[in-house]
């Protein structure tokens, strides 16, 4: 969980006003952090999901059992890596993007200009 700030070269940058920055950066901050909230909640609505199916399918008699069929392993083994693996993922990226931009935030501003990256600067943009 603790992974290094990765290093942006200087040509990477782009100089904005802090001005404008900002006030950007803190609403950028509150989107990921939104999204990473919904992404754990997704996650976390499968995983209940997933262990009712399961107790119900334990609570049912042998002979339901054998009727009923389960999901195969391989099913259940997918749909982990689509509902858990790759949301966590992104939310692990978004993390980094958050961590990245705190750190546009935290840097010396007293020349009234941010150096900030160009996706964030794309952003700003776009």
């Amino acid at each position: 969980m603790t992974e290094p700030i990765a290093y942006i070269p200087p040509s990477r940058l782009r100089q904005r006003k802090a001005a404008e920055v900002i006030p950007f950066l803190n609403t950028y901050i509150a989107k990921r952090e939104q999204e990473i909230t919904e992404i754990e909640q997704m996650v976390e609505r499968y995983q209940k999901r997933r262990l009712q199916e399961e107790r119900s399918y334990q609570s049912m008699s042998t002979l339901r059992r054998m009727l009923s069929g389960k999901k195969p392993d391989h099913h259940l083994a997918v749909e982990y890596i689509h509902y858990v693996k790759k949301p966590m993922e992104k939310v692990r990226t978004l993390r980094q993007e958050i961590e990245q931009a705190r750190a546009f935030l935290n840097t010396d501003n007293a020349s009234g200009t941010i150096h900030v990256s160009t996706e964030i600067d794309e952003e700003m943009n776009g």
